[in-house]
């Protein structure tokens, strides 16, 4: 298929712009449909909002507030005529407004509880005629605007609620172009090619560009919360952009070796294209885990964010070999395409601080490991305080309007009347019913509705703020002793109560989901390495980081450690759908970079069966690009922080900081030096086991193409490994090490790493000539016989020692 596309690169490329254009342009005709269904089945929250909905079927649209307060003199009131004067035109005119369907009045008869005791503030609630999302912005600007026009010298008027909510977002797309740009810079420090920084960004977009549209169309056919394309285009830009990193990074190493730019992009498709296959599906497997949750609100977030992924891996596999056969060896920098002109094809080699790093964590691997368990213990701790909930308007910023509507009724009429509780009666309340909820302890408000459809509401307003433990504690007692007690058939409902018991339920189910994804991340590295220790291993590593990570996120937004420099509002529990979102995208995240490195060390234990050797080599060849992988995610992740959503704002520090825990501390540092000292053992299976285990290629072994080719050598395959050292015992860096058959025909080239360490491959047992050469040193061929297993052999270079290879 790689070659399909290469060969065919105009029809692949206009397939894609047909795909966005189409779906586009039904998009745009179609519109949104999404819906935040956070009602969970069988819960008390979840009837009460079914009686409710009996009760009054026509209030379907979405309420919102108008709060006003006077300043100034003492004794100053709303009910003044100068303030009604001006309040009362601007409330008629608002209901004036098409789309508006009902204004309340806190100055006819009826409104009196919505002027505060003191006279101070007062409310009127606006219900418009279609919920937040489907109100044109148009009409809500023209409602804050008539409302705010009141405003004057000793007159403060703000507005709530989720529709006037939209008007402060910032223009759509600001998270996701900040976010690029970041990945772009980080893309061009790393490749050195502009036309290289853009294949990763062009591939990202257009699938994160169809995943997003698709989204909009499947609202239409099933629950997609608000909250899910953002969600999705997270994922999708991190992905996306880290897929075709790795496969444009293994395609410039294919050319840089002297393969043809069509063999090069063949080679890096089937090779880390099959990893990026295998590396998706692992992410769809993590994020469908969140079906064992059962819940309606997060089957939405599965299907946006699953299908962008699946999107974004389509997108790495069929358009960018199409744009990698475009660009041709211009996917090289200037200086490279010179280089290999000049000098001809180099052996790919790890060197620099990354071969130096490697061997750095095999002398030290037990401080290394001690130092990492350390610090991510350290920001594990604010984890112990979790508290799961939902945030509202209290935590937008200070100088937004709905936050100070929002401050203004706690203000006026204590902090409940942001959180009213509904106490819904199938069937006229008993007499006890509303005088038992009026003597319990934190509720500061009681009403009762006159019953409508056989169902009557009482309405509760509690002392203490919608996100306060002791609201929850309220919910409790009115369930569990009150409502028992007077003998009535009730359900305590409302915004609260739903997310109360979302929470919960939330928090019940959650160890379960978390049993089922770490479950299935052992079984596919199991097959995929053949070992019970690295998956194991992995599975660890993988709570260890979501701890860590969502300690970060306590300390946050929790606390409020940096929220004001961060400009993310106040602080506050933790959306509760959270955690699970955050854990399936970090289980596969995590995964990736697992495969990724230890599909390296796998490789080379399967070679030699030196796991110190297995280990520092597959350290130092893949870290630069992990490292660089995971800094594009932590861009793209921490520009959510710009979304102006507080979830979408969780989302992205939770996960840029896992990421950068993970790649940074993790598989850098612990899961090296862990393997370091658990030495063969990492590779240990049953041989029973063995038997019965499915085999799973992640990533085949690179064959070797182009001007250099050698036929192909039947036999078993071995390898000659060792060292290159000075006469006085010092490692020699970048030597050049050939392994040649005894007619001299090349089969092998590799350049020593910083430790002096090299691996030739053999492909049958015989006997061959070994040749090594170093800059500032002379050179020294010798005649070696390798057997079945690896050979091990060191050479020694000498000052001005004779030129034995040519």
């Amino acid at each position: 298929m790689a070659r399909w596309c290469y060969r065919h690169r105009l029809v692949v490329l206009l397939l894609w712009l047909g795909a966005l254009f189409g779906l586009g342009a039904a998009s745009t005709a179609a519109g949104t449909n999404y819906a935040n269904v956070f009602s969970l089945p069988d819960t008390d929250s979840a009837t009460a909002y079914d009686l409710m909905e009996k009760a009054f079927p026509e209030r379907a649209g979405d309420t919102d507030t108008v709060v006003w307060k006077v300043n100034g003199k003492d004794g100053a009131s709303v009910r003044d005529d100068s303030v009604r004067s001006r309040i009362e035109p601007v409330l008629e005119e608002i209901g004036r407004i098409q789309g508006v369907g009902e204004v309340t009045d806190p100055y006819a008869a009826q409104g009196a509880a919505q002027i505060s005791e003191d006279g101070r503030v007062a409310y009127s609630q606006i219900t418009f005629t279609e919920q937040a999302n489907a109100v044109p912005m148009e009409l809500i600007e023209d409602v804050v605007g008539t409302a705010q026009a009141a405003e004057r010298d000793g007159l403060q008027v703000e507005l709530g609620g989720q529709a006037v909510a939209r008007t402060q977002e910032p223009p759509q797309g600001t998270a996701e172009a900040v976010g690029i740009l970041a990945a772009a810079v980080v893309l061009f420090l790393a490749f050195g090619s502009l036309f290289a920084m853009l294949l990763p960004i062009v591939v990202a977009v257009a699938g994160v560009g169809t995943g997003m549209i698709a989204t909009m169309l499947m609202s239409h056919v099933t629950d997609v919360p608000e909250v899910a394309p953002l969600l999705g285009s997270l994922i999708g830009l991190g992905v996306g952009i880290d897929y075709a990193l790795f496969i444009v990074t293994r395609h410039r190493r294919g050319i840089l070796r002297g393969m043809q730019p069509e063999e090069a992009a063949v080679t890096a498709l089937n090779t880390s294209g099959r990893a990026v296959l295998f590396a998706g599906g692992t992410v769809c497997i993590a994020l469908a885990g969140m079906l064992v949750m059962n819940m309606r609100f997060l089957d939405g977030v599965v299907v946006a964010t699953s299908l962008t992924v699946v999107l974004s891996v389509l997108a790495a596999i069929t358009l960018l070999p199409a744009l990698l056969g475009l660009l041709g060896v211009r996917v090289l920098s200037r200086r490279q395409r010179r280089r290999l002109a000049a000098a001809g094809p180099e052996p790919a080699e790890a060197s620099g601080l990354a071969a130096r790093w490697s061997t750095y964590v095999q002398r030290r691997p037990r401080p290394i490991a001690a130092l990492a368990l350390v610090v991510m213990a350290a920001l594990a701790i604010p984890v112990l305080s979790l508290r799961l909930g939902a945030t509202d308007q209290g935590n937008h910023q200070e100088s937004a309007t709905t936050r100070q509507a929002y401050d203004l009724l706690a203000e006026g009429f204590g902090p409940g009347v942001n959180g009213p509780l509904q106490v819904v009666v199938d069937g006229d309340a008993p007499a006890g019913l509303v005088d038992g909820i009026r003597a319990t302890e934190g509720v500061a408000q009681v009403a009762a509705v006159p019953p409508a459809n056989g169902v009557t509401v009482i309405q509760v307003v509690p002392t203490t703020s919608p996100q306060s433990e002791e609201t929850d504690r309220l919910i409790d007692r009115l369930r569990d002793d009150v409502i028992p007690q007077s003998g009535a058939e009730a359900h305590v409902g409302g915004v609260t109560a739903v997310f109360k018991d979302f929470a919960s339920v939330t928090g019940d189910r959650l160890p379960y989901f978390v049993a089922t994804i770490i479950a299935l991340g052992f079984l596919l590295l199991l097959v995929a390495f053949r070992s019970l220790v690295v998956p194991l291993t992995a599975a660890l590593m993988n709570l260890v980081a979501a701890a860590a990570s969502f300690g970060v996120l306590v300390a946050v937004f929790q606390w409020g450690w940096g929220a004001e420099l961060l400009g993310i509002g106040k602080e506050g529990p933790i959306t509760s759908f959270l955690p699970v979102i955050m854990l399936s995208l970090l289980f596969g995240l995590s995964m990736d970079y697992q495969v990724f490195l230890v599909s390296r060390m796998h490789e080379e234990w399967v070679h030699t069966k030196d796991n110190a050797r297995a280990v520092r080599v597959g350290l130092a060849e893949t870290s630069r690009v992990i490292n660089s992988a995971a800094l594009i995610m932590i861009c793209v992740f921490s520009a959510f922080v710009l979304s102006g959503d507080m979830e979408g704002a969780m989302a992205g520090i939770g996960l840029a900081a896992a990421v950068a825990l993970d790649a940074f501390i993790l598989r850098t540092a612990l899961v090296p030096a862990a393997m370091h000292l658990l030495g063969r053992s990492n590779w240990w299976l049953p041989d029973w086991l063995e038997k019965r285990l499915p085999h799973l290629a992640v990533e085949p072994k690179e064959e070797v193409t182009g001007a250099e080719e050698e036929p192909v050598v039947t036999g078993r395959a071995s390898v000659v490994h060792g060292f290159i050292r000075s006469a006085d015992g010092v490692p020699v860096d970048g030597a050049a090490v050939t392994l040649l058959t005894k007619g001299g025909r090349r089969l092998d080239r590799v350049s020593s790493l910083a430790d002096g360490s090299y691996i030739v491959s053999v492909p049958a047992p015989g006997t061959y000539l070994l040749a090594a050469t170093a800059e500032s040193y002379g050179s020294r061929a010798v005649q070696v016989v390798v057997a079945v297993g690896p050979l091990v052999y060191d050479v020694e270079l000498a000052d001005g020692e004779v030129d034995a290879v040519n």
